[in-house]
C-alpha cells in the first residue's frame, strides 16, 4: 500500500512556500495559526497537515493536494 512520504512532503511545502513568496508568517496568519510552530513541523516533516489544511495550503499555492503529499510507493514492493 502506498503511504505518505512526510519528509518529501514537508520539502514540497517549503519549496511551493519559497516559489510563491509566500512567508511562514503570511501562511500562519492565513490559516489562523496563534504561532507558526505547526508550519515549521510540516516543513521538517515531522507532522503532517490536517486534511482540512492540505485543502487551503493547495488553494494557497495554487497547486491540487496531489502536488503537494507526496506517496512512497515501496510499501507494494516488499
Amino acid at each position: 500500500m502506498p503511504t505518505i512520504d512526510i519528509k518529501a512532503t514537508g520539502e514540497n511545502i517549503a519549496r511551493l512556500r519559497n516559489d510563491t513568496g509566500i512567508t511562514v508568517k503570511k501562511m500562519q496568519e492565513i490559516l489562523g495559526f496563534g504561532t507558526p510552530q505547526a508550519i515549521y513541523k510540516w516543513q521538517r516533516g515531522d507532522a503532517l497537515p490536517t486534511i482540512d489544511n492540505m485543502v487551503v495550503l493547495a488553494d494557497i499555492f495554487k497547486v491540487r493536494i496531489d502536488d503537494i503529499v507526496v506517496l512512497d510507493q515501496q510499501g507494494n514492493h516488499h
